[in-house]
């Protein structure tokens, strides 16, 4: 009757508010009738118990049900059939079509909708956890862990790995750049996806391709947090590999060489950091004449094999330069040749008589080389016990730096252009820069900003060259004065004429102040100097550290002192001591002479997810270098690895790292892939980089859980590896596997 009279009264000319107030209250009654629905209904819900099916965030046009996720339904539905009553479980099934169309037309609904639809699943999951603590359900996975789901939709473990938590706690994590940048079109963005669809894997039926390609094809953020349930390699999986097809051939560098473009229009390069969409799971093959064996060290600082790193543009620098020529199959590096006219031991004297305090290998430790141009000056300093890494620029068309890489130098490629270095701030005793052709002065001098940032307070930037023009010294001295780098000494050697610049960076903030002209200015406080992955440069200064609780106030120990010695802004020095007993007993009872690895052979080692630097500083005495990783979202403890002398850099390992392929002859990697199983898109490319950068004959020694070696351990066999032992206990395991020439 009440609605009877809301019409007669809407046909009245005056029934203007009677008709808004009749929508209104309809509209309230559906939306009253829809919350009902929506939120009583069990097959909604029941759907989202196990979220088996979730890998990231729904995306607002997320198309219909895969069968995976179906099949994972079902199973669930089976498992609450036993549980449950006969009536419950028809009306489930009665339902369960509707909530078909439910989910379905909810896969379309805006990011505020989806939200609060499965703020209302969490609080239905949560009751059911709460009956399922007093009566656990009936034939429920041994292996099956408990979820939670946030916010956003993201699915997040109710425990997470214990691997490296304890390592975690109280320590500021590695910035990720990256994140800063979705959605950005950054400078060179590489489109291309080689052939990685085509080579990766052949699985045993339908259902596990679907698994895969729901799992791999999740949302292109690195820094976005997944959680994976289940081993990180499908144990249904058969690969079947291909060679890549690519221009750079047998020296490719994914995330360096540029694979796109069209024709003679495209550079050989990209100008910065720029990895392919779909990560390469193809084998890069080996040199058109062939492989040997990598001479061994000390003899390889002399020579080596030149079809290793054989290269047309190294020809011909061969012919214009006297430190390295060519002699039958080997490349000949003569003792004491270099560019210095007088030789590089005269020139490292001269260094040292124009700064006395620069005493090589004591105070000066670790030293960046930009552009290694020269290996002989590293090969000098590694007599004087200095760490130095060799920076390969992007544009060294010549391949310098796998040429010092093959003779058993620290070398890292990275492009240097418009982004911070893989490295944190003030961590280099000196750098140098002998003829590298960098434009320092350009852009407002960006790129020596950079290196303001990476030197120590009281550290060194050695400048030599042979000819410098008056406009490029001009600009040199107005920008070193404009950062208050103080310059202690500039001469002119006689015997080699190279003019040498020896500047040294200040170390207190007071001399800032001074400056009549604050630009560069200082750097707000929020601004992380150590922010280094994917980071663009700053104009600006960081102010150095004051308190002597903070890093960067005092110069280390001398060497070898300062490879066990613990500055005081560390904190936790009990875990460090732990850490570092830890590795020592583990390298001299177990890796030395257990597991049949030829040390003579092994001289480049990279540590695939260093933490304090134990591994490495356990392997000081032998005849090695070792390249510590820390990986991106990891603890940020790269500082103290350089703090003790050593080197490394960031990465992310969902990515290629930045060196040539056969690089080093022995890969440790500890709980690296359970620690990244959250993470990369297609884990098994990790594999494939391991093979890309390990040389034929090199050795892995991968610790991890058993649920991850033993697809893994599948894995290097269809990679033809060697598996030469294997260990296990109390569900974590170890696998020391060896590379072999095969190629497909």
């Amino acid at each position: 009757m009440a609605l009877a009279r809301f019409v007669r009264q809407a046909k009245k000319p005056r029934g203007l508010c009677v008709k808004m107030t009749a929508v209104a209250v309809l509209g309230l009654c559906f939306v009253f009738i829809w919350s009902m629905f929506s939120s009583s209904s069990s097959s909604l819900t029941i759907r989202r118990e196990s979220f088996d099916d979730i890998s990231g965030p729904i995306s607002a046009g997320a198309g219909a049900v895969s069968k995976s996720r179906n099949q994972s339904q079902k199973v669930e539905s089976a498992k609450r059939e036993g549980s449950k009553e006969d009536g419950e479980a028809k009306s489930e099934s009665n339902l369960e079509s509707k909530g078909q169309e439910v989910v379905d037309r909810g896969n379309s609904l805006s990011n505020d909708v989806r939200g609060s639809r499965e703020r209302n699943e969490k609080q239905a999951v949560d009751k059911r956890k709460e009956k399922a603590d007093s009566k656990p359900p009936k034939g429920k996975r041994k292996e099956e862990k408990a979820v939670d789901v946030s916010e956003g939709g993201e699915v997040q473990n109710e425990k997470d790995d214990e691997d490296g938590e304890e390592e975690e706690e109280g320590e500021e994590l590695v910035m990720d750049g990256k994140e800063d940048q979705e959605g950005v079109n950054r400078e060179g963005e590489s489109n291309e996806e080689t052939e990685a669809g085509a080579d990766v894997v052949e699985l045993t039926d339908e259902e596990a391709t679907e698994k895969v390609e729901e799992d791999n094809g999740g949302s292109n953020s690195m820094g976005q947090k997944r959680k994976i349930k289940g081993p990180v390699f499908d144990p249904k999986a058969r690969y079947s590999w291909k060679l890549c097809s690519t221009r750079s051939k047998h020296n490719y560098l994914p995330c360096i060489d540029n694979e796109g473009g069209l024709g003679r229009l495209r550079s050989y390069r990209h100008t910065e950091r720029s990895c392919p969409r779909v990560p390469p799971v193809c084998l890069v093959p080996l040199p058109h004449g062939g492989y040997e064996t990598p001479v061994r060290w000390p003899e390889s600082k002399l020579k080596i094999f030149h079809k290793n790193v054989a290269h047309p543009k190294l020809a011909e620098f061969i012919k214009k330069h006297n430190w390295v020529k060519e002699s039958g199959e080997y490349l000949i590096f003569p003792s004491n040749q270099s560019e210095y006219r007088a030789g590089v031991l005269h020139y490292l004297e001269f260094i040292e008589e124009m700064v006395p305090d620069i005493e090589w290998g004591k105070n000066i430790r670790v030293v960046l080389d930009i552009g290694c141009a020269d290996s002989s000056f590293v090969a000098s300093l590694l007599d004087k016990d200095v760490m130095v890494l060799s920076l390969g620029l992007k544009d060294d068309l010549v391949d310098l730096a796998q040429v010092a890489l093959e003779r058993g130098f620290p070398a890292v490629v990275s492009p240097f252009g418009t982004r911070r270095l893989p490295f944190p701030s003030m961590i280099f005793d000196a750098i140098h820069c002998g003829s590298c052709s960098v434009p320092w002065h350009h852009n407002g001098g960006k790129l020596l900003l950079e290196m303001n940032r990476i030197l120590r307070p009281s550290g060194y930037f050695i400048l030599s060259s042979q000819h410098e023009s008056v406009e490029e010294a001009e600009a040199m001295t107005t920008l070193t004065a404009s950062i208050c780098w103080n310059i202690l000494a500039h001469k002119t050697d006689e015997d080699s004429e190279v003019g040498v610049k020896i500047y040294q960076k200040p170390e207190s903030n007071d001399i800032y102040d001074l400056r009549r002209k604050k630009n560069p200015p200082l750097c707000k406080e929020n601004e992380n100097p150590d922010a280094a992955w994917y980071v663009p440069i700053k104009t600006c200064l960081h102010t150095i550290p004051a308190s002597i609780e903070q890093r960067g106030t005092e110069w280390p120990e001398e060497w070898p002192k300062r490879l066990e010695t613990f500055p005081d802004w560390m904190n936790n020095k009990d875990k460090l001591v732990a850490d570092t007993n830890h590795w020592k007993a583990i390298i001299e009872k177990s890796y030395l002479t257990g597991m049949g690895i030829e040390w003579s052979n092994v001289r480049n080692v990279m540590d695939m997810k260093a933490i304090y630097g134990g591994f490495a500083a356990a392997l000081s005495q032998q005849k090695v270098w070792v390249m510590n990783v820390v990986p991106v979202h990891a603890p940020n403890t790269l500082p103290f690895i350089y703090e003790r002398g050593l080197v490394g850099v960031y990465h992310d390992w969902c990515e290629s790292f930045g060196t040539y392929p056969r690089s080093y002859d022995l890969l440790h990697a500890d709980h690296l892939f359970s620690r990244l199983k959250n993470r990369c898109r297609q884990p098994v490319a990790i594999v494939v980089e391991m093979d890309r950068v390990l040389r034929p004959g090199g050795w892995a020694i991968i610790r991890d859980k058993v649920e991850i070696l033993d697809p893994l351990e599948g894995i290097l066999k269809s990679l033809h590896w060697e598996i030469r032992m294997t260990f296990a206990q109390d569900k974590e395991g170890i696998i020391c596997a060896q590379k072999t020439t095969w190629r497909p």
